[in-house]
């Protein structure tokens, strides 16, 4: 079930059933969540991150201690953070608060109209639902109006399926470093990386806003087997993400088919964290390597950007526009999982992580002359197409034009504004 994109950069088999405990849930996800961090922390120039955010209640929430992993947070954040302080303040019984949603936000959710139906999601328990997946299964089936789920702050450790069935749905979280969506699968656990994601969206024009979508799986060792694990699967068409964030290691953001926008999104990942053969913009995104660095002057490759899988002349492929690379490792571009492999990188800043050939055949010369990989106004230490594969396209403006925006996607036929739900 692996297919041929898995025969390099392979996995050990790691056992991650289903049906684990929830404290052995936890314990993984901090070894994820410093990774994250670590990897925020260094692009912190990019991202403006706050580290007295409240994401970072998130270590308390998964019972930890200053004392438990005070050697990285040190290393993180030169704060005096503690997370079990309290003030000692005057008790005043006035200002006691009787619940804790006390402090939900007010006319949440709002009333639903004639052409939307209003859910929310709170892990408190102060509104409809506690778990998302339950606020999914609530949406009638095959409805045509637009559903919103406002989803509160938090991390949700479940895994979510939107089936083909539920089109028309919208996840508004309160900003992709507060409120996320989690789980651990691996393609060992789900018995093949397709179906391993944390959310699996299969349903027509699904829009997610402000929300993290993680897979917390242990990151994988090189030479490992199954331990592929995707945060998400986008299979169904029309769908819109909009300042979101995609956490993992290995195939990260399944952009499995379809056509797909992703605006001012935050991508992280090591080894084909973006893959598929869905036809995708990616607008102002920021993709973070987290790949294995690899010693002065070597000229081996520790990870990969994407890894698009079209398998013929159609029209599918992957348009990166006025994006940020970064991050860790000596990687590439893109490798050619299927031989009509497509990607281009407009306007993009690549800083000096991306190997100076850029891109990957697979291994495979015959796909070189079907594979579609181009460059245009690209700058950073690692846009230097000097030393670029020989099939790679130095795209010229009549080229570079039918992918400089969103009607790559066919975008003015069905994306709407942020603001239109």
């Amino acid at each position: 079930m692996y297919g041929s994109k898995y025969l390099r950069f392979r996995s050990t088999s790691f056992s991650s059933p289903f049906n684990q405990k929830m404290t052995s849930l936890k314990s993984i996800s901090l070894t994820f969540l410093v990774a994250i961090f670590a990897v925020l922390w260094a692009c912190k120039h990019l991202i403006g991150f706050n580290p007295n955010s409240k994401y970072l209640k998130y270590f308390e929430d998964l019972g930890l201690t200053t004392s438990s992993i005070s050697p990285i947070l040190s290393l993180l954040f030169p704060y005096s953070i503690n997370f079990n302080a309290r003030h000692h303040k005057k008790k005043d019984n006035k200002a006691k608060k009787a619940s804790i949603c006390d402090d939900f936000p007010p006319g949440i959710p709002p009333p639903d109209t004639n052409t939307t139906s209003y859910f929310c999601v709170d892990r408190n328990g102060c509104c409809n639902f506690t778990l998302v997946q339950a606020a999914v299964d609530a949406v009638p089936a095959l409805s045509q109006k637009r559903t919103v789920l406002w989803i509160n702050t938090g991390i949700y450790y479940e895994k979510v399926i939107v089936p083909i069935t539920k089109p028309n749905i919208t996840f508004q979280g309160q900003g992709y470093l507060s409120t996320a969506i989690s789980w651990n699968d691996t393609a060992n656990s789900s018995h093949g990386t397709f179906y391993s994601g944390s959310v699996q969206v299969f349903g027509a024009n699904f829009i997610a806003k402000n929300i993290s979508f993680m897979n917390v799986a242990p990151i994988p060792k090189p030479g490992d087997f199954g331990a592929q694990a995707v945060a998400i699967r986008v299979s169904g068409d029309q769908s819109a993400f909009w300042g979101c964030g995609f956490f993992g290691a290995q195939d990260t953001l399944h952009d499995d088919k379809g056509r797909h926008y992703f605006k001012e999104c935050y991508i992280q990942g090591s080894i084909d964290f973006i893959f598929g053969n869905a036809r995708s913009f990616y607008e102002n995104c920021q993709l973070v390597s987290m790949a294995n660095p690899v010693a002065p002057g070597s000229k081996s490759i520790s990870g990969a950007l994407t890894a698009h899988g079209r398998v013929s002349n159609e029209n599918t492929g992957y348009a990166f526009v006025n994006c940020f690379v970064g991050g860790s490792g000596r990687v590439l571009l893109g490798r050619a999982w299927r031989p009509f492999s497509r990607v281009v990188f407009i306007n993009t800043t690549m800083t000096d992580i991306i190997a100076p050939e850029g891109w990957s055949d697979f291994n495979d010369p015959t796909r070189d002359q079907t594979i579609f990989y181009g460059e245009y106004n690209c700058s950073g230490a690692g846009a230097n197409l000097t030393m670029r594969a020989s099939y790679v396209q130095r795209l010229n403006d009549t080229q570079a034009s039918p992918f400089l925006n969103v009607s790559f996607i066919d975008g003015n036929d069905w994306l709407q504004p942020i603001n239109a739900n």
